[in-house]
């Protein structure tokens, strides 16, 4: 079950950028180690050696993705990006089936408005995490008259939390 974690935005932009840029100087370091490496081993002095070269990018892509989704992702350092992922990713999961959430929401279905009240707030931190306040003023609307719904209906307006439940209820109705 995802969370929604309060974030400060400064802080969150200073963490990311520091970890994108380590992840940077770890697969530059990479791909120039495996395709001088490959290039040493393989190739032939002065002759044509893109192949080689080409080969060591790939191998360092390969391997700067095998490091970061095996033992970086548990680090201190990479979890603001973590989080950043984890919260685009869900959003995305309630994305794909906002069709159904929204016809759900016009049945007063508690679950689907207890989902589309997720939404929001995950969009809203999403939009305030990455400084995109044009997108998050479009937004506002929306979430009032939503807002104003679950209150009417007694719902609880705090839904941090993406119960899978919400989504496989809209899938196997």
């Amino acid at each position: 079950m995802f969370e929604i974690k309060p974030c400060d935005p400064q802080t969150y932009r200073q963490q990311t950028r520091r970890s994108t840029l380590i992840v940077a100087v770890i697969f530059v370091a990479l791909t120039m180690l495996l395709s001088s490496l490959a290039v040493m081993l393989f190739g032939e002095p002065g002759g044509d050696n893109f192949r080689f070269n080409v080969a060591g990018v790939l191998a360092g892509v390969v391997l700067t993705v095998m490091l970061v989704r095996g033992p970086f992702w548990s680090q201190a350092w990479l979890a603001p990006a973590v989080y950043g992922w984890q919260l685009k990713r869900n959003l995305m999961r309630v994305t794909n089936v906002m069709h159904q959430v929204k016809e759900q929401v016009q049945a007063n279905d508690p679950a689907a408005m207890k989902l589309l009240r997720f939404y929001h707030l995950g969009l809203t931190q999403m939009h305030e995490l990455d400084a995109n306040s044009s997108a998050q003023a479009q937004l506002v609307r929306e979430m009032d008259e939503h807002q104003t719904r679950m209150q009417a209906l007694g719902i609880k307006l705090e839904q941090s939390r993406l119960d899978p439940a919400w989504l496989q209820a809209l899938k196997n109705p």
